[in-house]
């Protein structure tokens, strides 16, 4: 199967494009659209966080589980929106922890791409979405996909900072190889649970505190 994406991402991944699985995802999406179902985001923009943020230079990889299933949210980015779209709720509890951890003022874009061209991998474990259905892919092999992503990460790389947020996340920590890389867990930023342990964590200054303690550039958190 031809899939377009960045192409140090498709030499690294080559084995799981030709996988079963994998055929199986193409087909479920095209015969929901066939179906009239709009899916996000758009399929230019599924694989943007590969394009965004080459093999060579991820850093940070940044968890999410789901895209947003809303209209004109999704950008194929975890937790970011495009330019002019409010920031969501989560987004926004991640912009005040950032204001009380390194003293950013909450940005008025909630489009984090600079984040992912300074090598911070906006990974979602689901790369698509039905709309307005949350989790409405969540079964139909993504997460082997994402999986494989995080695992040839482990293996291939040394020194990354892998942030977990939230129960789902922290089930992918058993994929990392915790003598080679740094793992930060906290509660997730949604307003359910900020308060349970995201607010306070101080994982964007933790992260450039391990990434210049490994000779790597710090990564500027502004977006």
């Amino acid at each position: 199967m031809q899939v377009a994406i960045e192409a140090s991402w498709k030499q690294v991944l080559a084995a799981e494009f030709e996988k079963p699985y994998f055929e199986q995802i193409a087909a479920h999406i095209k015969a929901e659209k066939a179906n009239g179902q709009v899916i996000y985001p758009s399929g230019k923009q599924i694989f943007h966080a590969f394009a965004c943020t080459p093999f060579a230079q991820v850093k940070v990889v940044l968890l999410g589980q789901d895209p947003y299933h809303n209209p004109g949210q999704a950008m194929g980015l975890s937790f970011s929106v495009p330019d002019g779209v409010p920031p969501p709720p989560s987004l926004q509890n991640m912009y005040k922890e950032l204001a009380t951890d390194i003293g950013i003022n909450p940005p008025k874009t909630g489009n984090l791409s600079s984040w992912a061209q300074q090598g911070v991998l906006l990974l979602n474990a689901g790369l698509t979405v039905r709309a307005n259905e949350p989790n409405s892919h969540k079964l139909i092999g993504w997460q082997q996909f994402t999986d494989a992503v995080i695992s040839v990460l482990s293996e291939q790389k040394t020194n990354l900072v892998f942030l977990l947020w939230g129960k789902f996340a922290q089930e992918k920590a058993k994929l990392i190889n915790a003598r080679k890389h740094c793992i930060l867990t906290a509660a997730h930023p949604s307003p359910l649970s900020a308060h349970n342990g995201f607010f306070g964590c101080k994982h964007f200054s933790k992260s450039n505190e391990y990434l210049t303690k490994h000779l790597q550039p710090p990564i500027n958190w502004a977006p």
